[in-house]
This record gives C-alpha cells, structure tokens and sequence, in this order.
C-alpha cells in the first residue's frame, strides 16, 4: 500500500522516524525552547520567522543554493524541475551528485517537505529568499511574469502577447500564461530572440545575471521598445523594468545560479613539512606564551591601572601595557583577554576600581608549565570575548576598549574549532595558505555574519553601476585571528596544527580523525541517525591509555616537549648573568629582584645595577646573603666587580633612615646630614634640621626617599619602633573573581538524555491530540480543543476505564493555570484523585479530579 503524500509539514514529521525527529532537534536546538507538546506546535514553531532565519544562516552553500532555487521554482516543485534549475539545459555531473545531499540536508532541518514529486520550501523560507526589487535574491533572478504584469492594463497585456506573435485572448489571466508559456518554451523562444535587435539583445546580457532591475526613460530607444513590446522588459515602477524571470531563465540555458557550487574549495596547496619541527615550534611558542602571561601579572602585581568608568583599559595604559610585554597594541589586548578569561585578572571592585592579578594567578603560577598552558588554552577554545575587535568602533561610534564590555562575538567559538578541524583533517605537520581556510569557511557558513553588499535591491543601470568591495564578515575575520591566536598559543606551529593542539580538539594525534560530530559542521546539519537508550554506539578509542579529557591529554603530549627549567646562572664579569633556559621559580623569583632583565630569548640576560642591589638589600636580604646566593647559584665564580658593587651599595644601605613625620631623615652621621642641606638639588623636598641627627621634610616618605636617591644616596625606611622596613613587594590581589562566561550563540546543542526525553514527550503529546475519540454529547467540535464534560461524566468515564483497563483522552489544568491534553490509562479512583499511567509524560501520576476539564473514551482501535 503507497504511503499518502503528506499534506503538510506536520504530517510529514508525524511520519518521521524518532531519529529523524532528533536529527532536526539536534539541529535546530532552538525548537526545543520548551519542549514542544505535539508535532503540530513543532512544525509551527519550525516555520516561524526567527528560527527559519537561524536554520537558513547555518546552510552551506549549495544547500542554500539549492533552497534559493526552490524559492523560484513552481510550488510544489518536482525534483527534475529542481535538477534542472540547478544543473541548466547541458546538466552538470557534480551537480547532479551533490543535489540528492542538499535537498536531504533542507528536509533533515524541516526547510523542505513534501515527496520528490511535490518538494515545497516551508513558507517562511520562501518569503526570506523569493527575490523581489527591495530583497534581491543571489540567483539575480527577478519576480515571474504573472508577479510582474499584476498591476498591467488589459489592454496592454494583449498588445504585448500579439506583438510577441500570440493570439488575441479573453482574459488578463489567459493572456499572462499564454506569455508565461512562450517565455518557457525553448524553441518559441529562441526563434523569437533570433528578430531581436543586437542592441536588444545586449541589453538582456547585461540583465541576465543580475540585477535584473534598469532604468528607462520617458521615450525609450528603439532597441529597448523592441524589448518592452514583447513583454521582455516588464514595468516594475515609474520608470523602472525588470527582466521577468522566465525569459531570465531561458537565457541562462535553465540555471538559478551563474557557478553552482556543489563542492567545498579544496584545502590546497598543501605544504607538508616535518611534524617533530612543527611540534617544537609550536612547543617553543607556548612556552613564550606562558612567560608573556607571567610577566603581565608580575607588571600587576602590585595594582594594575584602573577601570574607565565605562569598563575596560584606557588607551594609554594597554600602550604601557604592550612597552611592558614588548609587544604590539593589538597583541597585548589578546594576552590581557587571554588571562582575564582564564580567570586570572579581573577588576578588584574597589571604590577607585583597578585592574589585578586574582587568587586563582598565585594557584596557576604554582604549576607546572604544561598544566598552566592547558588552563589557558582551555579558556581561549570556547571564549567568546574576541580581542580582535578592540580598537574598533561600536555601534554607537565608541572605541571598544580592551577587558571591557561588548566584545563577546557568539560565533566566535564556532569559527575558532571548525578553523583548527579544517587543519586537523591535513596529514599532520601539513598546512594550507589561509586563504583556502577561509575559502572553505565562507562556503559551509555563506551567510553567518557576512556583510550585505552595498546598494542592494536599488534599480540601477547595469552598466553603470560600481559597486565598491565588499566589507570582510566577521566570520572571515574570527578564522583569521584564530590562525594567529592558534600560533601565539603554540596550538599551531609554522601554521600546521601541532600534536597537541589535535588532542586539544579531541582528534586523534595519529590520523588527525576525530569525533564522528565534527563532520556535521560541513553541511550544517547534524547527521540522520539517532540511537535509543539501549543502542550504545561503539567508538574505537584514540589510543590505549589516552585520558579522557582532551586539554588533559594535550598537555601530556606537550610536558615533553617544553624545556626543562634549570637550577643555575653564568655570572660574567661586565655585571650581568645568563640564565641558559628557563629558571626554576623561586631561582627567577630571587633573581628578579636583585637584578633586572636585559633581554629574554633562549637565554635570559640579567643585569646587575646600585638600584637592582638596593631593591634586594630593601627586601630583607644581607650583603653576605646576596653573596652567599650567587656562589650556590652560579657556576661561574661571583666576579670582583659584581662582589664590589654589592658589597659598596651595602655600606651605605640604611646609614640613612626615613620615617614618617610628615618625613624625617634620621643619621648618626650629622655631616652628612649637612651635606645633604647643602646640596641644592634637596631644595624641592623641603627640609630643615630638628636635631643634629635629624631633618623633618614636608613631603611623603616614599617621596622623599625617591629624592634621596635620585640624590647618590642609599636611605633606607624605617618603622615606629626605629627598625628598617623591608620593602618585600607584597602581592596585591583581588577577591575571589570566577572568570567571564562565554555569550552562547543560541540555545545549547541537545544532548542524547534531552533528545530522547524530548522525542517521547512530543510522540505522546501527539497522541493525546491525535488519538481518534469515540463521540460524546460535549465533544468539543474545535481541533485541538480541550474536552468538555461534567464532573459526574468524567467520574464515570475514569471508573469504567479502570475496570476495563482502556485509555482515555483528558483536558487537564496544573496549579499553574496551564492546560494540557493527556492520554491516560487509569489505575486507581479514590479520594477526589484518579492514578493513571500517563502516555505523554511515560510515568505514573496522580491527578485531581477537580482540574480534569473533561474526559472521553479513545476509538477502540486507537486503543
């Protein structure tokens, strides 16, 4: 017996498989929101204009060629119609390939329904992509002849079909098919273009692709009279035509669109290179990315500049933040979201807010490098936040500031996994230009954030018009900062994807495959096969002792390749040391202080300095310490020089002492006091002696020791009590911060639980307002009404159904004052309650008798 052709959307899903049903859940997870109660509230909210809108965004381009043609297509259109639009008169193999996917993607996401010999394009989509003069469509197609010639007199509609050589007919709507045909038959047509004038003739070429629009004038030439006679050119305003869509058609030898495109671009050309030498660049990057992170928040550890009231960083200091890290502006915007979306910056709240290092940095700098690495590329794969924008304008004309608002961009996770899984599917250590990355992007995403082009849908001459280029879309943009961002992380190295960074994406390292999800990305629908609770699909794992979690597993891949820290300096006489590879933390930590970093590289030049050796005397250290640490440190013997200058500075550390008064210089040496009143460069701090042994100052005391020793002089402060502070560089943090939460582009994806939770719920909501019912006095007559019975009906009805054991089809209202349909097998009727299993829910509930609006039998053979 042939299956009856679905007469609308809602009987087609209705005869779908519950695994096509959540093929089209999982790819259009915006139905889910709530949960539908039956398949008729499914397919409506299916065609409403927002969420056709997201379906269509998220096409490929041939899927959305294939729809565009649908959209000028006949309604319904027979699939050898649809092949013909889309392959033209001559055919095309590829096409013909490709079109059996497309047109199953569109139906899979519920954008097409119907059988092969009647395909209709939901209506929603084809309101979005019929073109007409203010929303060209991309085919460059204009309206048909019978939309074209709505608003023409009679009487000139029969002057055009006799000068195009028809007969006379009696009625405009005769008259536009008799048109329409001449338009569609190949043979009259092309003898009807074989009179037309060179002129005309030309004129139809420069329409023929779009846009089909042009401007006439009040006396048009002959050669364009030719063309308006013959119904050609058809009015389309006052002094506007249009080129009808058949006659478009037949120029174009059948075809929708000018190059179709069944295929994605191909990744090439592929240059394949060594993976060991693309693993240990992309190992020496990261390593530098953790030591770039780790100098921002030693440049913050004591306070970071302040909030703009607005949010974010002022100008001036991302500029003194990029001089701190050596880097560009824009680069240092990217370390600064890097870290504040790994947590480990934030705003300390204060009433004068700054920016710090939080809690959770003091933790991360305690780890090892692998497992820091893998904290910050765990943040930067699904963040958001996208540092490229910063600089830019909003759209109130704004510059967006760097760690401020409005730089999440919800496509920017997508865009970030699909780029890096473009570069997993290459042989490993290959890489492609990024060019052929984002040619491949645009062409599974044509319309996600791309920029509408300039003067769309105005009537203009064709040969006249300039369009300027087009502006990049965003999409464009995210692949590109992701290239960049993907080497600055060292999950790229020399543009292939390192071994780690395909552990990162859950791929194998080996064979560069991954999770069978990953291929939905390319047609942009999720794949037609769904398995139940008890169908466990089996997976082969990547490898043996592989861990679970990919970020886990990528940074046991890279541990091995970051160097490994050292222990030991070489000291040298011109008062510098170098560190031969990274330092251990607490070696770096005390170096740091007691001298300055001269360049960084493969080796790390520090230099000693009078103020680098104050600042260890400040924090606490003796001059025999700082001897004492060289020589356990160094495998060079401590040069005199370096011994001096210690030992010089130390001397004179603290013979000078500075406490608060507003300031006062306290010395058992009372020349020198008198040195430091003659000199004129201590006028600016305002001094006068109290004592032999003392000087008041009328300025802070950090501001008079700062003077001090601008002066030559080694002054050291002192407490209360008359002891010397030690100026140990106290971190200062903020409270608690959780880091920023990526904006979703959407509603979640669906997992199999809610998947399978949700199909039951709508089958059985579907049943319960499907189910045939037997008649009762107070049926309802509406579909989809509630059912109508007196309580003593209902009381009657229940305790039947329970000594029969039959269902039954109830109304119901919650406590919320929400009503439902509900098919229902009762138990149980005792105390004003009915216990029944319930079909739509899958459970067994109880019900309060008092909020069944009605009750009725199920036909016995829907029973």
């Amino acid at each position: 017996m042939t299956t009856p052709s679905p007469r609308t959307l809602a009987e087609e899903l209705r005869n779908r498989s519950d695994s096509g049903l959540a093929g089209l859940l999982r790819s259009r997870p915006d139905l889910l929101n709530p949960v539908p109660g039956d398949l008729t509230q499914l397919a409506t909210r299916a065609g409403t204009r927002a969420s056709v809108v997201r379906a269509v965004e998220r096409l490929d381009t041939f899927a959305l060629q294939t729809a565009e043609a649908l959209a000028v297509a006949p309604d319904p259109c027979p699939y050898p119609a649809l092949a013909a639009l889309m392959a033209g008169d001559a055919g095309d193999a590829a096409v013909a390939a490709e079109l059996p996917r497309a047109v199953a993607a569109l139906r899979a996401q519920a954008l097409v329904w119907g059988p092969d010999d009647r395909l209709r394009l939901v209506r929603t989509a084809r309101e979005l992509l019929t073109p007409s003069a203010t929303h060209p469509s991309p085919t460059g197609l204009g309206p048909a002849v019978a939309e074209a010639a709505a608003g023409m007199s009679p009487g000139r509609l029969q002057e055009i079909i006799a000068a195009a050589g028809l007969p006379a007919t009696h009625d405009p709507v005769s008259a536009v098919a008799a048109l329409t045909a001449l338009f569609t038959d190949r043979a009259r047509m092309a003898a009807l273009l074989d009179t037309a004038p060179a002129e005309s003739v030309a004129v139809l070429d420069r329409l023929l692709w779009g846009p089909p629009y042009g401007a006439v004038t009040d006396r048009p030439a002959a050669h364009l009279q030719w063309l308006l006679d013959r119904g050609l050119l058809l009015p389309a305003g006052a002094r506007n035509v249009v080129l009808p869509r058949e006659a478009a058609l037949h120029l174009r030898a059948g075809r929708a669109h000018r190059v179709p495109e069944p295929e994605p671009p191909v990744l090439a050309p592929v240059t394949a290179r060594d993976p060991q030498l693309v693993d240990n660049a992309a190992a020496s990057q990261a390593f530098t990315a953790l030591a770039t992170v780790e100098e921002l928040l030693k440049e913050w550890d004591l306070g970071g500049p302040p909030v703009l009231r607005a949010g974010g960083l002022s100008i001036r200091d991302l500029k003194r933040t990029a001089v701190a890290l050596d880097t560009t502006e824009q680069l240092a915007a990217f370390w600064l979201e890097l870290a504040y979306g790994a947590g480990l910056i934030a705003s300390d709240g204060e009433a004068d807010e700054r920016y710090a290092a939080t809690p959770a940095a003091e933790d991360w700098l305690q780890l090892p490098d692998h497992e820091r690495w893998a904290v910050l590329a765990a943040a930067w794969l699904p963040a958001t936040r996208t540092p490229g924008v910063v600089g830019t304008a909003d759209a109130k004309g704004r510059a967006l500031a760097a760690l401020g608002p409005h730089l999440d961009r919800s496509p920017a996770p997508e865009v970030r996994r699909r780029t890096l899984t473009l570069l997993a599917a290459l042989p490993p250590g290959a890489c492609v230009p990024p060019a052929a990355i984002l040619a491949r992007l645009r062409w599974e995403r044509p319309l996600r954030g791309a920029a509408a082009a300039p003067g769309a849908g105005q009537p203009t001459a064709p040969e006249s018009a300039t369009a300027p280029a087009p502006v990049e879309d965003l999409r464009s943009r995210l692949a590109q900062w992701t290239l960049t961002e993907a080497e600055l992380l060292g999950i790229t190295g020399r543009g292939a994807l390192s071994t780690h960074g395909r552990a990162l994406l859950g791929t194998n390292p080996d064979t560069g495959t991954g999770p069978e999800t990953e291929t939905d990305l390319d047609t942009g629908t999720a794949p037609d096969t769904w398995t139940g609770p008890d169908e466990a699909t089996t997976t082969t794992p990547t490898a043996p002792t592989a861990p679970t979690d990919p970020t886990t597993h990528a940074a046991a891949l890279l541990s091995p390749l970051l160097p490994e820290p050292v222990d030991h300096v070489l000291l040298q006489a011109d008062l510098t040391a170098v560190a031969p590879g990274p330092l251990h933390r607490p070696l770096a930590e005390a170096l740091g202080v007691l001298a300055d970093i001269e360049s960084k590289g493969g080796a790390t030049v520090y230099r000693f300095t009078p103020a680098s050796v104050r600042r260890a005397l400040d924090a606490g250290r003796s001059a025999a310490e700082l001897q004492e640490f060289l020589t356990t440190h160094s495998r060079t013997p401590v040069p005199q020089p370096l011994a001096y200058l210690i030992d010089d500075v130390a001397r004179k550390h603290g013979h000078l002492r500075i406490g608060a008064a507003a300031a006062y210089v306290r010395c058992d040496d009372d020349a020198l006091l008198s040195e430091i009143l003659a000199d004129r460069r201590a006028a600016a701090l305002r001094l006068r002696r109290l004592a032999p042994t003392v000087l008041a100052a009328q300025t802070s005391p950090d501001q008079l020791l700062d003077g001090l020793r601008a002066m030559g002089y080694a002054p050291a402060a002192e407490s209360a009590a008359g002891d010397v502070l030690i100026a140990r560089a106290d971190s200062y943090r903020t409270p608690p911060r959780t880091a920023p939460a990526p904006v979703p582009d959407g509603p979640p994806s669906p997992d199999r639980t809610l998947l399978e939770a949700a199909v039951r719920a709508i089958r059985a909501g579907d049943l319960a307002a499907t189910a045939e019912r037997k008649p009762a006095p107070a049926a309802p007559s509406a579909p989809g009404a509630l059912p109508r019975t007196t309580s003593a009906e209902t009381l009657a009805t229940m305790q039947a159904a329970v000594l029969t054991s039959s269902p039954v089809w109830i109304g119901y209202v919650n406590a919320d004052g929400a009503a439902s349909q509900r098919v229902i097998a009762p138990v149980r009727v005792e105390g004003g309650f009915v216990t029944a299993y319930d079909h739509t829910s899958d459970e067994v509930r109880t019900y309060a008798l008092h909020r069944i609006t009605g009750a009725s039998e199920l036909a016995d053979d829907s029973a």
